[in-house]
């Protein structure tokens, strides 16, 4: 009564003002309403009670609490199968039955019939319990609405078989329905890989809209692997789809299937099918092409923006696909080919000129006349032009920023900070205004003024931005680990002018100053460090063994430490992408499953653990 009252109460209330005339009955109606809500709240509050005491293993308080909330409301199954579940809970199956039973008398409905089948289980009668799970099964034949209550409750006890010879059933009884997600979804608990994929694949038939919400489920029983068991199962299925129906949505799957497996070229095949069947948007394909680009796949990459530029006619995807395609160049490019690709920037902007759409151009040639072709001047004077075009104030900050970078490269310190403050000042609280206050702070380090940048430091440990803040975390701590050791700060400062030489693509002469710290201030705070940016260097040189080497010091001396966990999967990562020993990178992925389960790399760790121990699901 009370729900049924609360649940109605504004037409009520409406209905009892209408039609009672005196304020004094009115006055009346109002106490009554309020002490309606007011118990309805403490039933609220003696449920959540229960609950808490269920949930901690407290059953006898919680059975008493649900005892007097079902004498409250007799008639609301709630709290009978709540009590039921609670006597169970105390393995009190006679007073389970017993109640089950007398419920049964008054209806025989089929939910009920499931639990007293379930109470038998519990007592090792098998026969009693499957003679009624069948009259439960049974009772979907005359009505078939209760399809999804009954598969749920033997669903609620892991009675999976069960419920899925009531779905099956349901597809028979009621085929304008559609239990595929329900099956599906049992058949993974199961393991039945096959059938959970074709029913899968029956829910993307019926509701294509869900296709992403498939992928997500689909993602954990599927590895890089592609030659793995369930894989294989996926593209054959799939395969199979786009002979018999060529949909959309099943190039869709196929293409997101071969990206699971970085197999990006034959992602790109099926994107390619799927642009010219609805050429609407290159939004996918060129997606597709940064994902292999961020995944060191340059050549498919390359192939992918080729097409784009043959296929669009938009300019401002023209003119990002150019932009890509000299980046990707750039990577792995000699001095002649550095001249050809100066020649290609000139060219476009001869083309297109240097307007607000090629601003984003125009940042790119200037990073690349200061920091390929080592003309800062040239980049310099270059991007103060940009500065005159008729561009918003945040690509201004764009400029500037790119700006200050370059001034940084040429140690032009002050300069450089105008620049970042000038960002700050006129962009406040946006993610540019907090990467130019890290610049700051990044900057202040270079220069040796710690205190400084420890301060705006502190400041963007709460950043908006995630990878802002974990970045001036790490640099905090960094500075604050090791600029008390040693008064004068002579090994602090010798890393951050390696730090600064880095980012001047001076490596050769930063690994010689990291060496300096390791010899001078062996067994200080910094060395763990040193040797992490050092491995991280030498990885960039393709000098493999010298970072091998620095990983396992850091393993062996320093296992106690923040870097730590760092070193065992950059190691494990150099095994498994670089040094062809997947065997070596095993142990080390799977140290951090058991060793630093608090790690960031711990959900990558576990997945590649898996893959190459051979998981059939991932």
């Amino acid at each position: 009564m009370g729900i049924f009252l609360l649940k109605h109460s504004q037409y009520l209330l409406s209905a009892f003002v209408i039609f009672t005339e005196t304020p004094y009955m009115r006055y009346l109606l109002l106490i009554f309403f309020f002490l309606v809500c007011a118990n309805f709240s403490i039933a609220q509050n003696s449920e959540a009670l229960a609950d808490n005491y269920y949930n901690r293993g407290e059953f006898s308080k919680a059975l008493v609490i649900y005892q007097n909330l079902n004498k409250e409301r007799p008639n609301d199954y709630k709290y009978i199968y709540k009590i039921i579940d609670t006597h169970q809970q105390l393995e009190q199956y006679a007073e389970a039955q017993t109640i089950l039973i007398n419920r049964l008398v008054k209806s025989r409905r089929p939910t009920l019939v499931i639990e007293l089948g379930y109470n038998y289980q519990l007592q090792d009668s098998l026969n009693q319990a499957k003679k009624l799970y069948k009259e439960a099964i049974d009772y979907v034949d005359t009505s078939p609405n209760y399809i999804y209550g009954i598969a749920k409750q033997f669903e609620s006890h892991s009675l999976l078989d069960e419920a899925v010879e009531v779905y099956r059933k349901g597809r028979l009884l009621t085929p304008d329905r559609d239990y595929s997600i329900q099956l599906a979804r049992i058949y993974g608990e199961q393991g039945n890989i096959e059938d959970m994929f074709s029913s899968y694949i029956e829910y993307i038939a019926y509701k294509p809209n869900y296709i992403n919400s498939v992928k997500r489920a689909l993602g954990g029983f599927i590895s890089e692997n592609n030659d793995n068991e369930n894989n294989v199962l996926l593209r054959r299925a799939l395969l199979k789809k786009i002979q018999q129906q060529p949909d959309v949505y099943w190039y869709e799957m196929l293409s997101w299937l071969y990206v699971q497996e970085k197999a990006y070229s034959k992602s790109f095949v099926q994107e390619k099918a799927l642009y010219k069947r609805f050429p609407e948007s290159l939004d996918r394909i060129f997606e597709l092409a940064v994902t292999a680009l961020n995944d060191d796949d340059p050549d498919t990459a390359t192939d992918i923006f080729e097409y784009i530029l043959e296929t669009t006619q938009d300019q401002s995807t023209l003119l990002t696909a150019h932009q890509y395609l000299l980046e990707i160049a750039t990577r792995t490019a000699d001095d002649k080919e550095l001249d050809r690709i100066d020649q290609r920037y000139k060219e476009l902007f001869e083309q297109y000129g240097k307007s607000e759409l090629t601003l984003p151009l125009q940042l790119a040639y200037g990073e690349f006349l200061a920091f390929n072709l080592k003309d800062t001047e040239t980049a310099t004077a270059f991007l103060r032009e940009s500065l005159n075009l008729n561009i918003s104030e945040l690509q201004e900050a764009k400029v500037k920023l790119l700006l200050a970078d370059i001034l940084v490269l040429q140690e032009r310190f002050n300069e450089a900070l105008i620049f970042y403050s000038q960002i700050q000042a006129n962009l406040k609280n946006s993610t540019i205004s907090q990467e130019a206050r890290y610049k700051v702070a990044k900057t202040s380090y270079y220069k040796g003024d710690f205190d400084w940048a420890e301060s705006q430091l502190k400041i963007l440990k709460a950043s908006t931005s995630q990878l802002i803040a974990n970045d001036a975390l790490d640099l905090k701590l960094l500075i604050s680990d090791n600029k008390y050791e040693d008064s004068t700060q002579t090994a602090l400062k010798y890393y951050a002018k390696a730090d600064l030489l880095a980012f001047q693509n001076k490596t050769d002469e930063a690994i010689s100053l990291l060496d300096k710290i390791l010899i001078e201030h062996k067994g200080e705070s910094i060395t763990d460090q040193a040797l992490f940016q050092q491995a991280k260097l030498f990885e960039q040189k393709k000098q493999y063994t010298k970072a091998e080497a620095n990983y396992l010091e850091i393993i062996k001396e320093y296992k106690e430490d923040i870097l730590a966990d760092d070193a065992i999967y950059a190691l494990a990562e150099l095994y498994y992408s670089f040094l062809a020993k997947p065997e070596e990178a095993k142990p080390l992925y799977e140290k951090i499953i058991f060793e630093h389960e608090d790690s960031i790399y711990f959900v990558e760790a576990r997945k590649k653990f898996r893959m190459l121990r051979g998981d059939a699901i991932n």
